[in-house]
């Protein structure tokens, strides 16, 4: 068989067949064709492979060539199968294919290539695999496929079609790629892609939103002083629960984005839950049986308390949503040393304490799991849930350097494991001490305090509430105002209460590094939305004090006292120490 002879399907260029063995068989190369999606081993578009060929000897008795021996050494998976019997079955699969699918050639031999296939193999691929193969033509494609024992993997394949000396199609030859590890990573990639400018977009919005709330929080408390009508309070009171839990919120939405302001210290887990245990109990329910399997001797985690209280919460909650006819709710502490196999779980090497909560409930199927810490992503009916609860846990625990896993299986229940580091010394969870109706709101003393606030409304309401408290008030709507207002002062400025970001030449924390350029001993208190990356830079951050938005006017009173008080002392503090372990998107 020579070029002139070539069969009509083999090509309409001659030139461009490529001819061997004396005419034994004919190709059509690739040319960069019919590559689609699928991962090429060679790293580029096939130009020298066939894509279709036509061979003169279409037996696979003949075992005893240098290129049988080749099919079966070869690490690539490899099969044939025969489109002229019923349901086009597979007639040869190399020693390669059976490693990767865990089936022997006598299981495979005589049975379609879709029993490989399940329940989420993508059925347009599968189409549009179907629709080569009836149009006798090459194409790639990537399938989910599932081997023996269950396993799923990615298989990137590449068919073409095979003809003999006449044009009649004698098999279809399918070589195969397992391409599960690429797949993955870059799924994670976008995933975390996606996680991150979720979580700019949301930080942002929580950082104007609590703007927002500051100024209706603010101005509802200046109406409830100023009236003892019952007829007005309740309603406000009402306004003022409604911005309370907005605050909430954005707090959710901040530990989501990991910037929210955390401060970690030595926990002992334990006693946090054991006192905690009345709070959990009334918020899941009589339905909800809560049992504890607390560790002896486990150690002191570096966690902020207050914050995984509420992460503790959003797991119950979600548990007991889990469980409408009630079931039971295990919490267990456990220590665990990551050596060998930290890896496995994105940390460094070294000792953590382990939060497990185990529910009894529906579970969630793969799909689900899968989108589990996504942020507004819900099973639950409208009005039942936000979907921020496990995308909080999950920012939470991650800037908390620690790790979430989630194991769950439809019908079977849902197992939350918080991983937090080992702190060095033992430690009892401090408890958040409760204000007393009674609490007096430290006042004035006719210090000037230079308020520093792009926002008009949060700015008249700091000026309100400072001059209530009996300080001098001046104010600024940027840096530069700022500079100018702090000149003309010629030194009688005693406090510098400033945003941390602000629009202009510089932000809050540049401005207080400018400020303390020239008056050393001023006091300095940043306020702040959200924990912007910018507290870890910079000299001001050193001792500086930062209260978050909203704020109450007894918690501005404290707090303008407090950075008053300790004048001169913020830049004497020691540096604090690095972070353990790198940060990681585990």
């Amino acid at each position: 068989m020579t070029e002139n002879d070539a069969p009509e399907g083999a090509g309409s260029n001659p030139p461009s067949l490529d001819v061997q063995g004396d005419g034994q068989s004919i190709g059509v190369p690739a040319a960069g064709e019919h590559q689609n999606g699928s991962y090429s081993p060679t790293g580029g578009p096939g130009i020298h492979h066939w894509q279709r060929a036509a061979i003169t000897q279409p037996g696979l008795d003949e075992r005893g060539s240098v290129f049988f021996a080749a099919i079966e050494m070869t690490r690539m998976p490899i099969i044939l199968t025969d489109p002229n019997l019923p349901d086009n079955p597979i007639v040869f699969a190399n020693r390669a294919f059976q490693d990767l699918t865990g089936y022997t050639e006598d299981e495979v031999r005589g049975r379609n290539c879709r029993f490989l296939q399940g329940a989420h193999t993508d059925r347009e691929a599968v189409a549009e695999l179907r629709q080569a193969v009836e149009e006798s033509r090459a194409v790639s494609v990537e399938l989910l496929n599932y081997k023996r024992d269950g396993t799923p993997f990615w298989n990137a394949c590449f068919i073409a079609p095979v003809f003999d000396k006449d044009d009649r199609l004698l098999y279809f030859f399918a070589s195969q790629l397992d391409v599960t590890r690429r797949r993955t990573s870059e799924q994670a990639y976008r995933q975390a892609q996606k996680m991150e400018s979720i979580g700019q977009l949301t930080a942002g919005l929580a950082h104007d939103f609590n703007n927002l709330l500051q100024v209706v929080s603010g101005n509802l408390e200046l109406a409830l002083s100023r009236t003892d009508d019952e007829s007005l309070r309740r309603p406000l009171e009402n306004a003022s629960r409604a911005a309370e839990r907005g605050a909430k919120l954005t707090k959710q939405l901040l530990a989501f984005a990991r910037k929210t302001r955390l401060e970690a210290k030595p926990t002992n887990l334990n006693t946090l839950i054991t006192e905690f245990g009345d709070m959990l109990g009334n918020s899941v329910g009589p339905q909800i049986e809560i049992q504890l399997n607390l560790r002896s001797r486990v150690p002191a985690a570096l966690v902020d308390p207050v914050h995984l209280e509420m992460a503790v919460l959003n797991v119950l909650i979600n548990a007991r949503d889990a469980m409408p006819k009630g079931g039971c709710v295990t919490i267990a502490t456990s220590k665990v040393h990551l050596n060998g196999n930290a890896s496995a779980h994105h940390l460094p090497p070294g000792d953590y304490v382990a939060l497990t909560i185990s529910d009894e409930g529906e579970g969630m199927p793969p799909h689900v799991l899968e989108r589990a810490t996504e942020p507004f992503f819900t099973t639950k009916s409208q009005g039942k849930g936000t979907g921020l609860g496990l995308a909080m846990v999950h920012g939470f625990v991650q800037q908390s350097l620690g790790r979430l896993e989630i194991e769950s299986q439809r019908g079977k229940g849902t197992t939350i494991r918080m991983l937090f580091p080992a702190a060095d010394t033992q430690a009892h969870a401090p408890r958040q001490p409760t204000r007393s109706l009674a609490h007096a709101e430290p006042r004035g003393q006719a210090e000037t305090v230079l308020v520093v606030e792009d926002s008009h409304d949060v700015l008249e309401l700091a000026r309100e509430h400072l001059t209530a408290l009996g300080y001098t008030v001046l104010t600024a709507r940027d840096a530069d105002e700022a500079l100018t207002v702090f000149d003309k002062a010629e030194g009688r400025i005693d406090l510098l209460f400033t945003d941390l970001v602000m629009p202009g030449s510089m932000n809050g924390l540049a401005l207080a590094d400018v400020i303390r350029e020239r008056a050393p001993d001023i006091g300095v208190l940043l306020t702040t939305g959200y924990n912007d990356d910018l507290l870890r830079e910079g000299k001001a951050s050193a001792g500086a004090d930062v209260l978050g938005k909203p704020y109450r006017r007894s918690d501005l009173a404290d707090r303008v006292r407090a950075a008053l008080n300790g004048r001169g002392r913020e830049r004497r503090m020691p540096e604090a120490s690095p972070s353990r372990g790198p940060r990681h998107e585990g």
